[in-house]
């Protein structure tokens, strides 16, 4: 089956292409390498430097893929804040120029990637399952809802298959400290000898999925056509920035204590995500404890990163 994944030369989009190619799948990637790297491309994919909010079509008729995996995104919340028109423009309006190539060139199926925490906005209960009314309290958050709903009527109106996958806080090796991730920010700064910067009080939570176990997941259901077509994707397991920090310096033996500055408007205080569904529908079972991943994810830092 040929498979094309926007971002892929992603965080998140590069470990699934390296899935996609291990199943002998034929690889498609479309990035502008804003974010994503040239290092983290398989080179068993067939890549094309493009944006998704301009030109993209000629790549669909070109290539004719049967499967859409769609991860590009702006993905970083805080910078949503400072430029909404930005954020809107890639979110927005990028998937839905991705969604009319697949509609112009008969993809059967679009697999969207979005978001279980900043969708919602401050929950109402807690674990968060797929019912949970959506309040989103950051742009961030109002762009990938937003595309969903143009991913649920391109089905309605075209016929185009989807799923979607609704990640919480995403870790692990390739991720960039760049894009404000809270544990690679951390690793990023303990190599440099830094102290980290804690947002408010830090018992703040998040619910951590591992990207290796996210990516494998997702190559593994391409197939599938369950009733339901949105499912949360975590580990549904409550963590706080004050534990991460503590884990890390057991794993990194760095000595000094964080530094806590002032909260940031438009982030949730705490979120953790039912994941029954997708552990009844599609066998969700991840492979990774939190502190497995953790350490491994360090230990890709110490050994990829260079430190100034």
């Amino acid at each position: 089956m040929k498979v094309l994944v926007t971002g892929g030369a992603g965080f998140i989009g590069s470990h699934i292409v390296d899935f996609l190619v291990a199943k002998g799948n034929d690889v498609v990637i479309i990035d502008n390498l804003s974010t994503g790297k040239k290092e983290h491309l398989n080179k068993k994919a067939k890549f094309y430097e493009a944006d998704i909010t301009k030109d993209i079509d000629f790549i669909f008729q070109k290539e004719k893929p049967d499967i859409v995996i769609h991860t590009a995104a702006q993905v970083m919340l805080r910078e949503s804040i400072k430029d909404p028109l930005n954020d809107a423009k890639i979110n927005i309006l990028g998937t839905i120029n991705v969604l009319e190539s697949c509609r112009k060139n008969n993809v059967k199926k679009i697999i969207y990637t979005s978001t279980g925490g900043a969708r919602v906005g401050e929950p109402e209960y807690l674990p968060v399952d797929e019912k949970h009314p959506l309040n989103p309290c950051s742009p961030y958050g109002i762009s990938k809802h937003t595309a969903e709903h143009y991913v649920w009527m391109y089905r309605q109106l075209y016929d185009l298959d989807y799923l979607i996958f609704c990640f919480g806080n995403v870790y692990g090796p390739r991720d960039d400290p760049k894009c404000k991730r809270v544990i690679s920010v951390f690793i990023d700064s303990m190599l440099r000898n830094e102290p980290p910067l804690i947002f408010g009080d830090g018992n703040q939570t998040r619910d951590f999925i591992y990207v290796l176990d996210l990516a494998e997941f997702i190559v593994e259901n391409i197939g599938k056509n369950p009733k339901q077509k949105l499912f949360h994707l975590a580990n549904s397991e409550q963590i706080s920035v004050n534990e991460i920090f503590r884990i890390l310096k057991e794993v990194s033996g760095f000595r000094e204590e964080a530094k806590h500055i002032e909260a940031i408007k438009g982030e949730v205080r705490d979120i953790v995500l039912d994941t029954s569904l997708v552990k009844k529908e599609l066998g969700w079972n991840p492979k990774h404890s939190f502190n497995e991943g953790l350490k491994e994810t360090f230990e890709w830092f110490k050994k990829n990163q260079s430190v100034q």
